[in-house]
């Protein structure tokens, strides 16, 4: 019995396989012609006026949604395969032993490519712990991995350019591992509640059984089916309001609110952000749109950051394994040196 459900996942495997082989050319040949596609729709079927608002950002809209979403499907793709190669015992693992600066660099890598979500973190935190992983590095790791997601960095690379993308990565990872620094220096591990030291985290032994490649592409296509469900109404919701901004707001409208010349933009987008709860589907399509109208390429990266980083259903279910004085320095940290990114960019660019 188990031998006939090996040889039709097997076969399963191999279908999806196939299935890739065709749908990649398909996938390119729509891509990039899309732009194509959607001015012949706008201009030449619907016949719309050029010089409407409503054009533009209908305009906006049906070209955004299937470049993103594709786009999305691709990166997601290739990351759930990545991902098979890697599982949080196994990022425990790594990271037991290792010296509070090296496990901060190693905790915010892997931060990127462990699969990642807020209910998980109570678990991942409890194994980091019960394992002696420094609690700085512990911080590093649960700062980079809802931060620096697949689903962030597609989107910035759809709607900004692979240079924007590299840079959130670059500043997120950077900000993830002094965080992860400072608050192992201050040495907060009393304010870790108690019963969490009491408990000792069962080893797992991690296979070395090589898992055939057919099968870590039936991981990617689960990957996309798992991931692209939960955000597409996110993308669309996303870039239905980036769309309307795109449209209908004058340029250089945001240059008074969120500008260069408005210092305190920064921090007040941090304070904003911190205590909305979003995601990237839902927020990057929205600064996209700002950046267009004037704001400082800065300020919505340090809006977009705290959203994204801070998340506040990580943060409340934290709560259960750390005291109130503890999650308040882990906010004020990151927020403070995602106000200092912001400023960065916003005196750079």
């Amino acid at each position: 019995m188990e031998t006939a459900e090996k040889i039709v996942a097997s076969k399963e495997s191999r279908n999806k396989l196939l299935s890739i082989l065709v749908l990649i050319p398909l996938w390119a040949f729509v891509y990039f012609f899309l732009e194509n596609l959607s001015n012949f729709i706008v201009y030449n079927v619907l016949s719309m006026s050029r010089t409407s608002s409503f054009t533009e950002a209908f305009r906006f809209f049906i070209y955004e949604v299937p470049k993103v979403l594709l786009l999305l499907v691709f990166i997601v793709f290739i990351v759930g395969i990545i991902r098979t190669y890697f599982s949080p015992e196994r990022t425990r693992k790594v990271l037991e032993g290792k010296s509070l600066f090296t496990g901060n660099v190693l905790a915010s890598l892997l931060g990127i490519v462990t699969p990642f979500c807020s209910c998980s973190a109570i678990p991942l935190f409890l194994g980091f712990v019960e394992s002696g992983v420094p609690l700085g590095v512990t911080f590093s790791f649960l700062i980079a991995a809802p931060m620096i997601n697949e689903v962030a960095l597609v989107l910035l690379f759809g709607l900004f350019g692979w240079q924007t993308a590299l840079l959130y990565m670059s500043t997120g990872l950077i900000i993830a591992m002094i965080s992860g620094y400072v608050i192992g220096k201050l040495k907060l591990e009393r304010y870790v509640e108690d019963w969490v030291y009491q408990i000792k985290a069962g080893h797992m032994e991690i296979s070395e059984e090589k898992t055939p490649f057919v099968e870590r592409i039936s991981a990617g296509f689960d990957a996309v089916k798992e991931i692209v469900s939960k955000v597409w109404l996110y993308i669309i919701l996303g870039i239905a309001v980036g769309a309307g901004i795109h449209g209908y707001v004058p340029e250089n409208f945001m240059a008074g609110l969120m500008g260069k010349s408005a210092w305190w933009s920064v921090p007040i987008s941090v304070l904003i952000g911190v205590p909305m709860y979003s995601n990237a589907a839902g927020i990057i399509p929205i600064v996209q749109a700002l950046l267009e109208k004037g704001a400082s390429l800065g300020t919505v990266l340090a809006f977009m950051m705290s959203v994204i980083g801070l998340s506040l259903p990580e943060t409340i279910i934290l709560k259960k394994v750390l005291k109130l004085p503890l999650i308040m320095v882990f906010i004020g940290v990151v927020a403070a040196g995602i106000v200092i990114v912001g400023y960065l960019f916003n005196l750079v660019y």
